[in-house]
């Protein structure tokens, strides 16, 4: 119309941050709080010991969404996570002072078969009940080593302690790992040191093991570890440094 203002209204598009407008911050927010969740949990299972992992991996094992659609987790917490809880001797296999009592018997068993049939070496063989399983330490004597000098071949004295040894463990369930020990004196032969040498030890020990009835799937670990964990600390170079050791495993049995 004739005399009447045109107004023309102009509208500003705002593009939103890009093509895909502000979504990935959501996105981005939910990946980092799903990766915190998630190394929360590792740290979380490393905190928390094997017993109560196992009534923990026991209810999800069994759960059923079916079945149990509407409840929580955190419902049945005091359940799982509680030592007295029911079943816990079959979701745990052993309570802690019941792996002890059996570690202590063994002990004691061993020292005693020892000594009747091999007399008194409790001077090199020495039997230490830690917590979750037993150490068994055979150590030299000056006339009376385990091994020949610088070798792995076994002497008389650790055929006849393996042969005992063996025959106590042979029918447990145990896992086994073995460990050789040297003292700090340099071995000369070129090519040749206390690593290989304690290793090849441990190696030999495992043979004689394994020849008395030892099942080889209960080995877990057969380790040379030279001179660096010596029995007499403040000398490196004593000959009781110069052992092989037996350990069995006492925790969740």
């Amino acid at each position: 119309m004739k005399g009447q203002k045109i107004i023309i209204k102009k509208v500003k598009k705002v593009s939103g941050e890009g093509g895909h407008g502000g979504s990935w911050k959501v996105a981005y927010a939910d990946f980092v709080t799903a990766m915190m969740a998630f190394f929360l949990l590792l740290w979380l299972i490393t905190m928390v010991s094997p017993e109560k992992r196992a009534r923990v991996a026991n209810y999800f094992k069994h759960y059923s969404v079916f079945e149990q659609s509407g409840s929580s987790f955190m419902e049945k917490s005091s359940e799982v996570f509680n030592e007295a809880g029911q079943n816990m001797e079959s979701l745990t296999g052993e309570t802690a002072n019941t792996q002890k009592m059996k570690a202590e018997q063994f002990s004691s068993s061993l020292k005693t078969d020892l000594e009747n049939k091999l007399g008194d070496i409790q001077d090199q063989v020495m039997i230490e009940v830690f917590e979750g399983g037993v150490r068994i330490q055979l150590v030299d004597k000056e006339g009376n080593p385990m091994f020949n000098l610088g070798s792995a071949k076994p002497t008389s004295l650790l055929l006849s302690i393996m042969k005992v040894i063996g025959d106590n463990i042979k029918d447990l369930p145990n896992p086994v790992t073995i460990e050789g020990h040297t003292d700090s004196l340099a071995y000369k032969s070129s090519g040749y040191s206390n690593w290989e040498l304690s290793t090849e030890r441990a190696l030999s020990t495992r043979k004689e093991l394994e020849l008395s009835g030892l099942d080889p799937g209960r080995l877990v670990k057969i380790a040379g570890y030279a001179d660096t964990i010596p029995y007499i600390k403040e000398d490196k170079t004593d000959q009781r440094n110069r052992r092989v050791s037996v350990i069995l495993s006492f925790a969740g049995r």
